[in-house]
């Protein structure tokens, strides 16, 4: 298995009436996250909160290109941009016990923090179309180009982790600096991760780095 210790490039946090980030997504521009009461669009650039839609938001956040989707305690919301709305709702596979949400090649991937496991789903109904095993409690979740990685919080220490899709063996991972921990996770289909930085507030900018 492949090793490497985290680089953190940026910090952004913690942000004016959010205390903890839950879920983390990228829309191509800004980059989303659920802070439990709310969900917030945030500025990379500036690092500046843009904007602000009041809806449940207490775990995964994902982007399909046109629709974010948010996990609300038992269900998941599809929500439009440009507005907040609301226009759908399934339910979460964990019913309750949801953390990580990604989005790739039309599903949904699900983590299942204390089951540490990953499910992936059909966005339209919730069903679940098959199962991944983790070896860690599971946190955020997402797609590099065609890797998956989801983060991990246990016994106070996180990393990052690619695993197989298909069989959940760990392949490669990141180290995050004692006293970090990961809560959302997203790729922003370059050389980064956006990572949440659970009750922290932060979001961090961590730089895949070349193994060592």
């Amino acid at each position: 298995m492949k090793r490497a210790k985290a680089e953190i490039v940026r910090e952004w946090g913690p942000f004016p009436g959010s205390k903890q980030v839950h879920g983390v997504t990228f829309d191509g521009t800004r980059v989303w996250f659920a802070s439990g009461d709310g969900l917030h669009a945030l500025d990379p650039v500036n690092g500046m909160v843009v904007q602000t839609y009041p809806v449940a938001a207490h775990a995964g956040t994902a982007f399909d290109g046109n629709h974010l989707y948010q996990i609300a305690e038992d269900r998941i919301l599809k929500i439009i941009p440009a507005t907040g709305e609301v226009v759908s709702t399934i339910p979460a596979p964990g019913g309750g016990g949801d953390s990580g949400l990604a989005w790739s090649d039309g599903l949904l991937w699900v983590g299942q923090y204390l089951d540490r496991q990953i499910h992936q789903i059909d966005p339209e109904t919730g069903a679940i179309l098959r199962t991944i095993k983790s070896d860690r409690f599971v946190t955020g979740v997402t797609w590099m180009n065609d890797e998956l990685w989801h983060g991990t919080w246990e016994n106070e220490e996180s990393d990052l982790r690619r695993v197989d899709p298909t069989t959940g063996k760990t392949l490669e991972r990141i180290e995050m600096p004692e006293g970090t921990i990961i809560s959302g996770l997203e790729a922003d289909g370059g050389d980064y991760f956006y990572c949440g930085g659970g009750p922290g507030g932060t979001i961090r900018v961590v730089r895949r780095t070349p193994i060592t």
